[in-house]
């Protein structure tokens, strides 16, 4: 890999869903098994989605809630995939790709840290990175506020971004 030339461009994005019984848990494009999972107009995975949101951030485009709306059909029930895959193309458009992504996942359940390099890994493909390029942290709530009682999950990630 070349050094980059440009000057980069970083993105934060924030993400919470609450959790709710019986709902599929996919987080970072990976399927848990758990009890419960993230409740959301789309798949509700919180991880893809601030992820979503802190390239499009750094990019200087619209957030993800403006482009993929809650209240259009089409996207109920959708693969977040989906939506990395166009975030992509319209960041290629503007000549810009994603260098590496950070990711701090807050969570009771599930938890993370045995299939936290099959996160990291589908992460890197979505965004087109080698997997050294991505973290995935997991971290509980330590009994405090919604994530801590088990009640959501949070996703924080940075994306920085750079000349494709």
């Amino acid at each position: 890999m070349t050094a980059p030339t440009s000057r980069p461009r970083i993105g934060l994005g924030i993400d919470l869903h609450r959790l709710a019984p019986g709902r599929a848990c996919v987080l970072g494009g990976v399927a848990f098994e758990s009890p419960v999972g993230p409740l959301g107009h789309s798949d509700g995975d919180a991880v893809l989605h601030a992820a979503c949101d802190a390239v499009l951030g750094a990019a200087g485009l619209d957030d993800l809630g403006t482009l993929y709306s809650d209240k259009d059909p089409q996207n109920a029930g959708r693969d977040s995939q989906d939506f990395c895959r166009d975030v992509l193309r319209r960041i290629a458009e503007r000549g810009l790709a994603v260098w590496s992504l950070d990711v701090v996942v807050e969570t009771e359940l599930p938890k993370l840290k045995p299939r936290r390099a099959e996160m990291r890994e589908r992460i890197a493909g979505l965004f087109g990175l080698a997997p050294d390029r991505v973290n995935v942290k997991g971290k509980t709530g330590e009994q405090v506020d919604a994530v801590g009682r088990g009640e959501a999950v949070r996703a924080t990630v940075v994306a920085l971004l750079g000349d494709a």
